[in-house]
């Protein structure tokens, strides 16, 4: 019998039937074109039954209700048999389809129907009890994050060495506080149950943001902390002395840095700190506090390729260092485009010798400067030597009318030192462009991808490791290479530990660069456009936990259920572009079809490194696993788009396309994200490990930050969620940790600093944050006796965190 219905909201009921037949017909259009790629059917088969729902609601129907009711069982049971219960993986998935299943429970849908059986209460129970799940989901997501995260529940390795600091315990004097690079504080101030206590000291601002001219400028350092003072470098690469318990400004050295053709990317991640022997203090040339000049000095780069030299004390410049306190670094590269090389991290100080790198600019052409290693005098700043990749053995300067090697593999990322061998420690890249290889050299193959350890006082080549062969996937190792003794098989064994942006973890013997930890040559995908070059296989670390974020319970690591998005509709565009996307497995070679890489550019681990306790021998390291989308562009079609390499010229910029000149082929690189700008892959994106490196077991595992700075971003726009639910956010930067049993690291998305038990991995502390936290923190013990963390905020564009131009310094409360 056909009953009456009230008009308005016959009207409500029908609008809502015109809105999910939409929603139906986009489903099945898409879940088409996926089922026939060879996806899930999931989508087509939930369209059509959107639309017939419609329509069954648009005549005042009760089966259209109970038919979506069927339909959002059916979604639950697809949803956990994909994924199982994880909050993050089934909000796409169930959030749309379940909010508007919520109009069925409305008077407007009960006094539509016209005909059918009427929802009894179990119908009705359906959607309300899955309504109910999806809250519960919801607080489960808040409370816990991830069910797959690795929890310690046997406490803390005991301390099976005694760590002794080359300097003042209470100090950081170097870019990794030791020249080993292990970013690991004997303080013991701060503890896991006072921590909570922690509050800002002081902030100091550079005065870069908002930025006087051009693009805003990346602060990613990590300042020293010598006697009484902290020293550091801004994003214009002017040298800062502060008040190490104040953060008042001791003295400013402004470096006039000329910022042609010179990217916003373009940083300064660190000083170094040196102190002069007696004997070769010049007791003739006195600083204005009456001592001598640069008997203790800060060496800093700029990105307009010098190196400066300025005395501690004053900030006065080194006029017995190279020309009047600098040295050009552009010379022997010949001819050297504005932007296109300097120094981005610290310099280190090796037997006597500035040791530095040089970034190059990615991606641009053929004809790029070399990627030369050089050495300075650290009191003279006379060149010592050179490691040029293309001419191996002469380690002098070029003659007149010569030049170091161009497109040679560079090191950018920090050094490391070991006096007592005589040898610094060195990550390389690859010959440029990173994403084809048809016309590399011999020696650039043989450099890549490597760890490279030099004779620090003359250049000479000790050893070589490679991480990856013929590196096609910009997978150059840009961690800091970590120094610490290992007890194996009874032998205290000087290591190294390389992190890398594909992440695997090698453990070598610093003295050879032998493996201490088993490293198997395993198949690689084959194919790309220059099948006949891709190596056969590639080394994996076999003993060591990876940071790669692939499943190992998986063929190829992830498949088509690892997508993500923020809405249904995200999710089915990602899944529809990864069976479009050829995808074999991490380092499937580009070619002309799109393909997925993972670990993406971002790594696994990048410049921020790990950090270890040498007494317990723990690696602790922030890590991500976001893939990006590659496609490698006929030379035709990118002239068409009009890339071309930058040229310094106002207006024109390094970094943004990769139009890589001189090969066949440009590339166009992007991160694997939706129209709404949320990533493809389902989360965590940010991870924070801890592995015991005796056991070589992961000792925790833990997602790196919240949601509640990210979101989904709106042509330019990013609209935060404010939700405070672990998600795990991709970062830039690293971590520290201290003898107290505490990890501090910052590094991703969210604009806290985040104070880590390392027994366990939680969370004891944030400290907010003016601006995004993407650098590594450090901390010091002050002259007032209080026990000090730093940490520089910045931002980061590509991380789209807040950008700013902060020294953050927390500390305990002053006692009275």
């Amino acid at each position: 019998m056909t009953e009456t219905v009230t008009r308005p909201r016959a009207v409500v009921a029908k609008v809502f039937a015109i809105v999910i037949a939409l929603i139906g017909a986009a489903y099945a259009w898409g879940g088409g074109e996926l089922a026939a790629l060879g996806g899930t059917w999931y989508f087509l088969i939930t369209g059509i039954a959107v639309i017939v729902s419609a329509l069954l609601v648009w005549r005042g129907s009760a089966w259209g209700g109970w038919l979506y009711a069927l339909m959002l069982a059916w979604t639950w049971v697809w949803a956990v048999h994909e994924v199982g219960v994880d909050f993050w993986t089934l909000l796409p998935r169930l959030t749309g389809p379940f909010l508007f299943g919520l109009f069925f429970l409305t008077p407007w849908y009960r006094d539509s129907i016209v005909s059918g059986p009427r929802p009894a209460i179990a119908c009705k129970g359906i959607p309300a009890a899955l309504a109910l799940s999806i809250a519960g989901l919801f607080v489960w997501g808040f409370a816990t994050g991830d069910l797959h995260e690795v929890r310690n529940t046997k406490g803390l390795p005991a301390a099976v060495a005694q760590y002794t600091p080359a300097a003042e315990p209470g100090e950081w004097t170097n870019y990794g506080n030791d020249a080993a690079g292990t970013r690991f504080s004997p303080l013991t101030q701060i503890t896991p149950d006072n921590v909570k206590d922690l509050q800002v000291a002081w902030t100091y601002r550079t005065g870069d943001y908002p930025p006087p001219e051009g693009p805003n400028r990346r602060f990613e350092v990590t300042p020293l902390q010598v006697g009484g003072s902290v020293y550091f470098c801004t994003p214009r690469n002017d040298i800062v002395s502060l008040n190490a318990e104040t953060g008042k400004e001791n003295w400013r050295f402004n470096a006039n840095v000329n910022l042609r053709g010179v990217t916003g990317s373009a940083a300064c991640r660190g000083v170094a700190y040196h102190e002069v022997a007696a004997a070769q203090q010049d007791m003739s040339v006195l600083n204005g506090a009456g001592h001598a000049l640069c008997a203790r000095r800060i060496i800093g780069p700029t990105v307009d390729a010098r190196l400066l030299a300025v005395d501690a004390e004053t900030g006065e410049p080194c006029t017995g260092f190279g020309d009047n306190g600098q040295i050009d670094l552009k010379q022997g590269l010949g001819t050297v485009i504005p932007g296109y090389s300097y120094v981005s991290s610290a310099p280190a100080i090796a037997s006597g010798n500035i040791v530095i790198g040089g970034w190059i600019s990615d991606g641009q052409s053929v004809d790029e400067p070399s990627g030369v290693i050089r050495a300075f005098d650290a009191v003279t700043g006379q060149f010592a030597w050179a490691f040029d990749m293309g001419r191996e053995h002469d380690h002098a300067m070029p003659g007149p009318g010569e030049e170091f090697t161009r497109g040679t593999p560079n090191s950018w990322g920090p050094i490391s030192a070991d006096d007592t061998l005589g040898m610094v420690y060195l990550g390389t890249g690859n010959a440029t462009p990173d994403y084809y290889a048809g016309h590399r050299r011999d020696f650039d193959n043989a450099f890549a991808g490597s760890v490279l350890a030099l004779d620090a006082r003359t250049g000479e080549r000790r050893w070589l490791f490679q991480t990856v062969h013929m590196d096609v996937w910009d997978m150059d190792v840009g961690s800091q290479p970590s120094l610490v003794d290992l007890n194996v098989n009874g032998e205290t064994v000087p290591a190294l530990v390389q992190l890398t942006k594909r992440g695997q973890n090698f453990v070598l013997d610093r003295r050879t660069g032998e493996p201490i930890y088993d490293v198997r040559e395993l198949p690689a995908p084959q194919g790309g456009v220059t099948p006949e070059l891709v190596s056969k296989t590639q080394p994996y670390s076999v003993e060591m936990p990876e940071f790669s974020g692939l499943d190992p319970a998986k063929p190829t690591g992830i498949d088509e259920t690892d997508m993500w998005g923020a809405t249904p509709f995200d999710l089915m565009w990602c899944r529809i572009k990864f069976k479009e996307a050829r995808w074999d497995g991490t380092l499937t070679p580009p070619g002309t079809d799109s393909i997925v890489f993972m670990p993406g550019s971002l790594g696994g681990s990048n410049w921020g490194s790990g950090s270890f306790d040498p007494e317990r021998k723990i690696l602790v390291a922030n890590w991500n696993r976001v893939p990006m989308y590659l496609r490698l562009l006929p030379r035709p079609e990118a002239d068409a788009m009009g890339l071309k390499a930058a040229d310094g010229s106002p207006g024109t910029s390094v970094g943004g396309n990769v139009p890589q000149m001189g090969v066949p082929y440009a590339a166009g690189l992007s991160p694997f994200m939706s129209p709404l700008g949320a990533p493809c892959l389902a989360p965590p994106y940010g991870m924070v490990t801890a592995v015991d490196l005796t056991t070589k077991k992961v000792l925790w595992s833990r997602r790196s930050g919240t949601a509640e700075d990210s979101g989904l971003t709106l042509g330019k726009t990013l609209i935060k969620s404010h939700l405070p639910i672990k998600l795990g956010v991709p970062g830039l930067g690293g971590s520290i940790t201290t003898k107290s049993g505490l990890v501090f690291v910052a590094a991703s998305g969210e604009q806290s600093l985040r104070a880590m038990d390392l027994a366990t991995g939680d969370v004891l502390w944030k400290g907010r944050l003016p601006a995004g936290g993407n650098a590594t923190p450090m901390t010091y013990m002050g002259p007032d006796a209080r026990q000090y963390v730093v940490i520089a905020a910045g931002g980061h564009n590509l991380m789209q965190t807040q950008p700013g131009d902060y020294l953050v310094a927390f500390a305990l409360p002053k006692k009275d």
